[in-house]
C-alpha cells in the first residue's frame, strides 16, 4: 500500500512536470513574434507535421535516429568550405562533403565557452538559469542539477535509446554525469583538456603549463595548490543505475601525451561500437560523440595527418575530419543515413589564448573562445537529414544552440516530454529546418551571458554591447553584423537614438521573466562520489579539495 501510494506520487510529480494542458514556457521575445505570426505559426506547424506523418510512415512508424557531433574550439569557417580549407593550409574532405549533404545553418549563436554551450544544447536552458554559465579545469565539486531535464530524457521518455561518448565537463559530481542524465550507456571523461592535455607531465616539460613542477620547493608551505592531473579522476563508464568505473588508469600511472592519444582512439572505436550496437537494435536511437579532438597542446608522440598549416589544432583537426569519415562510411554500411539526423558544430570560437600554434586565428569573425564578440559565439553548425532538409542548402536566421533541444524533441515525437514547469529558452525551428525558409524562424535575438552577466543583445542584424552601469545606451557601441564582421565600426550614433531604448527594454523584458521563473544553482556534493575504483592519490585530491571547501566555514 505504502509502495503504491510512493508511486502514485510519483507519477502525479512527473505529470506536473510534463503536463500537456500548458504550452512550453519561453521567454518574453518569443511572445513578441508570436503576437505577429501565430497565424503562420500555426499554419507552418500543421506542415511539420504533415512531413514527420511521412517520414514515420515510410521508416516503418517510427521516428529518425539522431546522432550528434560537438566539436571543441572552433571559429566559423574552419570546416565545410574547402576554399577556406585552402586559405588556412589544410583538409577536411570528410566534413566538407557532409556539409554538401545537408544544411548549414549560417548564424548558429553558442555561449562562449565549453560548458554553458553544452549546457544549453542539453537542457535547452540558458547555463545561467542553473549557475552553469563558467568552465572549471580541475576539481571543483559541483555540476548540471539532477531537476533539469535533458534532451536525453525527453528522447528516452518517447522511446529512445540513448548513449554518449566523448566529453562531457558539466560536472565533477555523479548527479551531473551522462549516465545519471538520461544516457542508457556513458563513457566521458569528468573534465577537460586542461587536466587531459594542457597541463599533464608532458606539457609542463614542454612549458605549456608552467608553475606545477618546474620550481623549486624549498618555500612551497601549500601542497594543497598545485593541481596534479595524474591524480585526478579522468574517464569514467558506467550505464543507468549501474556502477560507474574510472577505465584505462591504474593506481599510480601517470596521464601523458601517450594517455590522451590512446583516450581519444578509445571515444572513436566506442563510438563506432555503439553506433553497430544501436543500429542491430532496429530501436530509434540518441547517440552522442562530442571529441576531445582537435585539442592537443603537446609535440610529444604526435603522429597523424600533416599540414602544411602545421598548427597543433590544425593538425588533430584533419586527424577528426578523418576519424568523422569513418562513422559516416559506418552509416551507410549499415544502411541508417536516410533515417537518421546528424548534426555537427563546434561549441563556441577558438581558443586564441593559443593562437597562432594552434594553427587557428579568428578568420571571418572577431574574438574566439570566452569573448563575446561574433568569433565567440558564432560557429560552423550542419544539420543532415536525407530526403527531409534539403542538401546544400543554406538557412541564415538566428538559431541559438538551445534551440536544438526543441527542435529535436520536435523531429523525434518527443515535444510531449518537454518539461513545462520552468522556463525554455530553446525554440522549436523545425520549420525553417524543413522548409529552408528564414522566414520561418522563430527567434531574431539572444542574450549573449558571460558566466552570470549579460554582455550583449543581438537582434536580428544589429548588435548591442551593453553599456556599464551608469552608462546611457544611446551612446554604447551599436555594430550591423552583417555589414561587419569583426565589430570594428560602430554605428552607435545611427541605431542609438532610436534602438537604443529598444534594446534596453528587450534586456528589461528578459530580467522581469527572471522574477516569475528565477535563476537557480548549480548542484554541489562530494568530487567523485559514485566511482567505484577511486584511486588512492585521486582520494587524497578529494580529501585536499574538501579541506579548501571547509576552510570558508572556519
Amino acid at each position: 500500500m505504502i509502495r503504491k501510494l510512493f508511486l502514485t506520487i510519483g507519477l502525479m510529480q512527473v505529470s506536473a512536470v510534463y503536463a500537456q494542458d500548458a504550452p512550453i514556457v519561453h521567454d518574453a521575445e518569443y511572445y513578441i513574434l508570436e503576437a505577429q505570426l501565430s497565424d503562420q505559426w500555426v499554419t507552418d506547424d500543421a506542415a511539420v507535421d504533415a512531413k514527420l506523418a511521412e517520414f514515420r510512415r515510410v521508416n516503418d512508424g517510427k521516428p529518425p535516429n539522431i546522432i550528434n557531433i560537438l566539436i571543441d574550439d572552433l571559429g566559423f569557417g574552419d570546416m565545410g568550405i574547402p576554399e577556406l580549407n585552402a586559405v588556412r593550409g589544410y583538409e577536411t574532405p570528410n566534413i566538407n562533403r557532409f556539409s554538401d549533404e545537408g544544411m548549414r545553418m549560417v548564424r548558429m549563436y553558442t555561449e562562449p565557452s565549453c560548458t554553458p554551450t553544452r549546457v544549453a544544447m542539453m537542457t535547452g536552458r540558458l547555463p545561467v538559469r542553473m549557475g552553469m554559465g563558467d568552465t572549471t579545469v580541475d576539481i571543483a565539486g559541483f555540476g548540471l542539477p539532477r531537476q533539469e531535464v535533458t534532451l536525453a530524457e525527453v528522447l528516452k521518455k518517447a522511446g529512445y535509446a540513448t548513449s554518449h561518448v566523448g566529453k562531457w565537463h558539466m560536472g565533477d559530481i555523479a548527479e551531473s554525469w551522462a549516465m545519471n542524465q538520461g544516457f542508457d550507456y556513458a563513457q566521458h571523461a569528468v573534465h577537460q583538456q586542461g587536466q587531459l592535455t594542457v597541463y599533464h607531465d608532458d606539457a609542463i616539460r614542454e612549458q605549456v603549463s608552467v608553475g606545477i613542477q618546474d620550481f623549486d620547493p624549498a618555500y612551497t608551505l601549500d601542497d594543497f595548490f598545485r593541481p596534479d592531473a595524474s591524480a585526478m579522476a579522468t574517464v569514467i563508464e558506467g550505464e543507468t543505475d549501474g556502477k560507474i568505473r574510472e577505465v584505462r588508469m591504474e593506481t599510480g600511472e601517470r596521464w601523458n601525451s601517450a594517455k590522451y592519444d590512446e583516450m581519444n582512439q578509445a571515444f572513436q572505436d566506442k563510438t563506432l561500437e555503439e553506433l553497430r550496437r544501436l543500429s542491430a537494435a532496429g530501436e530509434p536511437f540518441f547517440l552522442q560523440y562530442w571529441p576531445m579532438l582537435p585539442l592537443d597542446n603537446t609535440r610529444t608522440g604526435r603522429d597523424g595527418p600533416e599540414s602544411p598549416n602545421g598548427g597543433l589544432y590544425v593538425d588533430k583537426m584533419q586527424q577528426l575530419d578523418g576519424w568523422l569519415g569513418e562513422i559516416f562510411a559506418a552509416m551507410e554500411e549499415l544502411g541508417i543515413s536516410g533515417n537518421t539526423i546528424v548534426v555537427l558544430m563546434g561549441d563556441n570560437g577558438h581558443f586564441t589564448k593559443y593562437s597562432p600554434q594552434s594553427g587557428f586565428t579568428p578568420m571571418i569573425f572577431r574574438g574566439g573562445k570566452g569573448d563575446t564578440t561574433e568569433g565567440g559565439i558564432r560557429v560552423d553548425a550542419f544539420i543532415r537529414w536525407p530526403e527531409m532538409i534539403g542538401a546544400d542548402t543554406i538557412v541564415n536566421n538566428i538559431i541559438h544552440v538551445s534551440d536544438l533541444y526543441t527542435t529535436l524533441a520536435r523531429f523525434a515525437g518527443a515535444t510531449d516530454f518537454v518539461p513545462r514547469d520552468r522556463l525554455i529558452d530553446g525554440v522549436d525551428q523545425s520549420a525553417s529546418l524543413l522548409f529552408e525558409d528564414e522566414s520561418k524562424g522563430r527567434r531574431d535575438s539572444v542574450i549573449v551571458y558571460s558566466i552570470d552577466t549579460p554582455k550583449a543583445i543581438i537582434k536580428d542584424k544589429l548588435k548591442l554591447n551593453l553599456p556599464a552601469a551608469g552608462q546611457n545606451a544611446i551612446g554604447a557601441d551599436f555594430f550591423d553584423i552583417f555589414r561587419d564582421t569583426h565589430e570594428k565600426y560602430p554605428v552607435s550614433t545611427e541605431v542609438g537614438a532610436w534602438g537604443g531604448q529598444e534594446f534596453v527594454r528587450i534586456l528589461g523584458r528578459h530580467l522581469a521573466r527572471k522574477e516569475k521563473y528565477p535563476d537557480g544553482a548549480p548542484a554541489t556534493g562530494v568530487p567523485y562520489e559514485g566511482i567505484e575504483n577511486l584511486r588512492p592519490e585521486t582520494q587524497a585530491a578529494v580529501e585536499a579539495f574538501m579541506v579548501k571547501r571547509a576552510s570558508v566555514q572556519k
